[in-house]
């Protein structure tokens, strides 16, 4: 029985450092956007220059009603008119409509709500649906190999508990220059800082995309059939459109539908509205209630007939279940969030990123001992190693280098949008040859400092090329400079001479 403690730990120890190996380089890359996508719109306003700032949110309804203006110009025959209103963290309005197989959108002033020429970019909406979508690759097979590096997360987190018994203790303890010691308590240091977060964002994400994960329940029941939209309603308010009537009818003032919205829920609670069938007969309008200031994001709104602006349907509340998932799936996206909670959850998730980057560190650590009295280290080994450099340095630059092509892509460019994304892989891949061709050592502190150049330099390009009225500078812009300012002294850190930390 004695026995039994140390040698559950050392089956945990083992399957800790396998779990965190086999997708680490794949964790890493989710944490950083992961943590990027908490500041979503902030980086999307910054990725579209051209567009002024708001004072202050313009009112929804008088919005709402100059974007359905436009869109009966814009979109005359689409099933679906989807807009997005402006408010504290967004400068304009996002129209997105479909007419056929074909989608179309455009970027709308929420004062005029005339069209804006903006240039073509996905903004900070990339890093959020490159978190848990990947890029590239079917979007079912990407979330499933996201699950899966999530599912073995929590298996890494758990295990990791277990291994370190005196992990709390050796929280306060941090021994420099100590080689594999001064890692480990690195790694211990940050898992345990943000450890609850880290269990909750991971748990969480894997309740995102439960209906994936695990779809039998409702496809075995006798009637799948009704039960698929039925949860679907229960989940989105992207609900089906129906069917046209057919017939030419005009739509009522979909300012009036927002306002009494807005007598319900609050003043600068309506965050959507979503037209069906516009210029039909049948038209509905569903005024959708904002994420902000409430955890769930379990759908609230109202249903107004298109035609006559008569409400046909409140939706406040959904089941137990339904309701739980909304918690939990508002947690991981905290929408709820202020600016104050919102900087702590991103600093939370650099926390799981440097906790990801020292266990990787940490592997060809223990193991660089090894390798010494050989002529040449193993495959395995160097593999690891340059993936580690290519991935934990080389991020910073494939992203530096997304938000350089937004500055410097001819906006005339065909498929600009796609560009800006594929300028990431093409420096990511970049990185990765330049990993193999350098010493690991130099490589290290080249790429550190790569990001950091790129990072410092980025915001005088705007004000240089004077794509601000003001020429000024933004919050994000600063932004930059901080984790400038991190990039470089890691890189000074691993170049100090005479150093007493393990050689990265």
């Amino acid at each position: 029985m004695s026995t039994a403690a140390p040698r559950l730990r050392q089956a945990m120890a083992g399957l800790h450092t396998w779990t965190g190996l086999l997708f680490g380089w794949l964790l890493y890359a989710m944490f950083l956007t992961g943590a990027a996508s908490y500041f979503r719109e902030e980086i999307s306003q910054w990725m579209r220059p051209e567009l002024p700032a708001l004072t202050q949110p313009p009112a929804a309804a008088d919005s709402a009603a100059r974007a359905v203006a436009t869109l009966q110009v814009l979109a005359p025959g689409a099933s679906r008119w989807v807009i997005d209103l402006a408010g504290a963290r967004t400068n304009v309005v996002a129209a997105s409509w479909r007419v056929g197989e074909v989608d179309g959108r455009a970027v709308l002033d929420p004062l005029t709500g005339q069209a804006l020429a903006a240039r073509a970019t996905d903004g900070g909406e990339f890093f959020y649906y490159f978190h848990f979508s990947l890029h590239y690759l079917p979007r079912v097979a990407a979330r499933w190999l996201v699950g899966l590096a999530t599912m073995f997360m929590l298996v890494a987190l758990v295990s990791g508990v277990i291994t370190h018994k005196k992990i709390f203790a050796n929280f306060f303890t941090f021994r420099r220059g100590k080689g594999q010691r001064s890692w480990l308590d690195a790694h211990n240091a940050l898992s345990v800082t943000a450890l609850p977060f880290h269990l909750m964002i991971t748990y969480t994400g894997l309740v995102t995309l439960m209906t994936l994960y695990m779809p039998w329940g409702a496809d075995s029941a006798p009637s799948a059939a009704q039960i698929r939209p039925a949860l679907r309603a229960e989940m989105t308010a992207l609900l089906p459109a129906g069917a046209p009537s057919g017939v030419t009818g005009a739509l009522a003032d979909v300012g009036a539908m927002v306002r009494e919205a807005q007598q319900r829920w609050g003043t600068d609670s309506v965050a959507r509205v979503i037209v069906d069938h516009p210029g039909d007969a049948a038209s509905r309008v569903r005024v959708v209630r904002g994420d902000a200031g409430r955890v769930s994001v379990s759908p609230r709104y109202l249903v107004f007939d298109g035609a006559s602006g008569t409400l046909r349907q409140v939706r406040e509340q959904t089941g137990p279940a339904a309701e739980t998932r909304g918690v939990l799936y508002g947690l991981h996206v905290a929408r709820f969030a202020d600016v104050a909670t919102r900087w702590l959850f991103f600093l939370s998730s650099l926390a799981g990123t440097a906790m990801v980057a020292t266990g990787l560190v940490l592997w060809t650590v223990k193991r660089r001992a090894k390798q010494t009295g050989t002529d040449k280290p193993a495959f395995s080994f160097r593999l690891v190693e340059r993936l580690n450099v290519a991935t934990i340095a080389g991020l910073p630059v494939a992203m530096a280098a997304f938000l350089w092509g937004n500055r410097l892509l001819p906006l005339a460019l065909a498929d600009r949008r796609e560009w800006e994304i594929h300028l990431f892989f093409i420096a990511w891949a970049l990185v990765l040859l330049f990993a193999i061709a350098r010493p690991v050592h130099r490589a290290w502190i080249e790429l550190f400092a790569a990001g950091a150049a790129l990072l410092a330099v980025l915001p005088w390009v705007g004000v240089v090329m004077g794509l601000r009225e003001s020429g000024g500078l933004t919050g994000f812009d600063i932004a930059l400079w901080g984790l400038s300012l991190v990039l470089a002294s890691i890189a000074m850190r691993i170049g100090r001479p005479k150093r007493r930390v393990a050689r990265l």
